[in-house]
């Protein structure tokens, strides 16, 4: 007997399919809900904590203020002046004592240059001591005005008065999670101090003045910063540690006491006093735990010493978080119950036109054409009926879409096609540019050639003329025809050297060259050449060129040929400027030739660099090809601007690094 599956109606498929979402939304938005309420909760503690420390900071610091304001007014005063560099103890008596006790100071102790104590305000009876190993004292002779947490010990504690010394006791009590320690008192004090230099008219220092409060057992400040950030109707608390231990507190221990005695937690003693960094996260507080804000205070040498505490009590947080909680779910248990019969309702008025969907398909499956829906519903099945019945129309729409792509893809063919033909374009100019090159060096060949073949033969007819000319007398009309043949020979080995320099035939010395200096050479080597007299130079070098690898009578030779055209441009008249600069960016260093000549029509510019073109009459037209090879075989560019009446700018651009250099002939 074979067993079919279990076959479950489209209602029981809808309500499931409605309601296990449901379900997984609830459960999901509980589960993200209790965790943003606790997160939400602790965050908002957390940082009202981190903010409160910020004000408990600011209180601490305006009492340390106080302090300094009282020090450093006594310091400038003109009888304290007096009265330290007298040595004068019943004047500083009569100065200190009364601030003493009308600004509720537990040591004033006035000091002399060397750092002996004059005058204590607490304990006038002991004087004379060393106060050296003060730091605060150390650094007011020094001539600073500082302010800070001290540490007292016992020895210096008994000095400034016998009073401190009881007061400063703390008995350790024994705390949770507190690092072990083996002492049972605390014997030394932490003061709030400041100190101030005593300066005579010259400025000179001539003592100093330190005082301080007493934290130890002091509840007023810890009091008052719990006033100033809580006020009175909230549980928060605040500490003043020595070390990691409580001197100053309103935490309350179990039976209603101040948890002076009480020690901080060790992972936040390793925090705060070891690596001197803040601390702001839950901590556990003498019996409970706290949203807690440590900050180290330090001594003058920046070394934590001890700390300031602010903190709220965990507990009421956590009774808001179980409440909210409890609510929370409460109204997610109710949505469920009504999504439960909203989802059975909703699958049983969407079964029934599915059915219909059903059977109206299979007869669209058994080939009927033309089949039409009755949208009944406002809805995704009544958009499906209205879909159904627009299929036939929606097929016709895409075989015109299907057109148009064609016609769209017959485009992009053509683009194609253009972009092709740019292509073809550019490797057309790409190959003549090559077909150029090669012509160049098919007439170097041939020039080279040409000048081997031609210098023999020339140097026979200039010897010849040359003894032509001895042998015919001084007045002979004979020796001006011998004289054209001597200089047209000089023209022809001219040309000669010109075709060989094109050919670049001559052996090249590669060597280090100061492009400044060549062109100072340059412009000197022309003014003997040709008459500068009513030429203008202008030279704009640049001081931090570096220096170019190349062959020097070679870059000699081609600032000399565009040099020589220019003040030939002119008409020995007009203003030749010469110019360097260095490119870092790119590693080049450029020289333009400027001048004011007639300059250069712009069909002529193409062709100013091919050999045998010239615009000069009695000009070979290799002077400038000669200067293009040169560049161009020490890696470089030359290049031509010039505008008819505006003069013709050449600029030369060579590589800085030594590798540039072309070696091939």
């Amino acid at each position: 007997m074979i067993l079919m599956p279990r076959r479950f109606s489209i209602k029981v498929k809808l309500t499931l399919a409605t309601l296990i979402p449901l379900i997984v939304a609830i459960t999901s938005c509980w589960l993200v809900g209790v965790f943003i309420l606790n997160t939400r909760i602790v965050a908002e503690a957390q940082d009202k904590v981190r903010n409160d420390l910020n004000a408990a900071r600011a209180s601490y610091f305006h009492e340390l203020e106080t302090i300094r304001e009282v020090v450093r007014f006594t310091a400038v005063a003109p009888s304290t002046l007096r009265a330290v560099a007298q040595g004068d103890r019943e004047a500083l008596a009569a100065i200190l004592l009364p601030l003493l006790k009308n600004e509720r100071l537990d040591i004033f102790t006035a000091v002399d240059a060397s750092g002996a104590a004059i005058f204590r305000g607490g304990n006038p009876a002991v004087f004379a001591d060393s106060q050296m190993d003060n730091p605060f004292v150390v650094r007011a002779l020094a001539g600073e005005s500082l302010v800070g947490a001290d540490i007292l010990p016992l020895r210096r504690l008994t000095a400034e008065g016998e009073g401190l010394v009881r007061r400063a006791v703390t008995p350790l009590v024994p705390t949770p999670h507190a690092r072990p320690r083996r002492e049972e008192v605390e014997r030394t004090g932490m003061f709030m101090v400041a100190a101030s230099p005593v300066r005579d008219e010259a400025g000179n220092v001539v003592g100093a003045l330190y005082g301080g409060v007493l934290l130890n057992n002091n509840n007023s400040l810890v009091d008052r910063i719990r006033g100033i950030v809580f006020g009175a109707n909230w549980r928060g608390t605040s500490t003043l540690f020595l070390g990691d231990l409580r001197i100053a507190t309103n935490v309350l221990l179990s039976d209603g006491a101040r948890a002076i005695g009480t020690r901080m937690s060790e992972e936040v003693y390793d925090r705060v006093l070891l690596r001197g960094e803040k601390w702001f996260d839950r901590a556990f507080v003498v019996n409970d735990w706290y949203f807690s804000a440590y900050e180290p205070l330090l001594s003058p040498a920046g070394v934590p010493i001890g700390a300031l505490y602010v903190g709220m009590p965990e507990r009421p947080y956590t009774e808001v978080k179980l409440r909210m909680g409890l609510l929370y779910s409460g109204v997610l248990f109710v949505g469920a119950l009504v999504g439960l019969l909203v989802s059975r309702s909703l699958s049983s008025r969407m079964a029934a036109p599915i059915r219909e969907l059903e059977r109206l398909a299979r007869r669209v499956a058994a080939g009927e054409r033309g089949v039409r829906i009755q949208a009944t519903t406002q809805d995704e099945i009544g958009d499906l009926a209205t879909e159904f019945n627009a299929m036939t129309v929606a097929l016709g729409e895409k075989e015109e879409e299907i057109r148009g792509l064609n016609r769209g893809l017959e485009e992009r063919v053509r683009e194609r096609s253009a972009q092709l033909e740019e292509r073809s374009g550019q490797l057309l100019i790409a190959r003549e540019e090559l077909h150029r090159a090669e012509k160049l060096a098919a007439v170097g060949e041939l020039a080279a050639g040409v000048a081997h073949e031609i210098n023999n033969p020339l140097a026979i007819i200039r010897g010849n003329a040359e003894l032509l000319e001895m042998e015919l007398p001084q007045d002979s009309p004979s020796r001006e025809e011998v004289a054209i043949i001597t200089r047209q020979v000089g023209r022809v080995e001219r040309i000669v050297s010109g075709l060989l320099c094109f050919a670049r035939r001559e052996e090249r010395r590669v060597e280090r060259v100061d492009l400044n200096h060549l062109l100072d050479d340059v412009l000197a080597g022309v003014s003997h050449q040709i008459s500068l007299v009513r030429i203008t130079l202008r030279k704009g070098f640049d001081p931090d060129l570096p220096e170019v690898v190349g062959d020097g009578d070679q870059l000699r030779q081609l600032f000399t040929n565009l040099a020589l055209n220019a003040v030939q441009a002119m008409s020995e008249e007009g203003v030749l400027t010469m110019s360097t600069r260095f490119d870092p960016e790119g590693a080049t260093c450029s020289v333009t030739v400027a001048d004011t000549g007639p300059g250069i029509p712009p069909e002529q510019l193409s062709k100013i660099f091919n050999p045998f073109f010239t615009t000069k009459r009695g000009g070979t037209g290799l002077g400038l090809a000669v200067s293009y090879g040169i560049v161009r075989e020490h890696g470089g560019s030359i290049t031509a601007a010039a505008a008819p009446g505006a003069g013709a700018l050449f600029t030369v651009t060579l590589p800085c690094r030594g590798d540039s250099f072309c070696s091939s002939g």
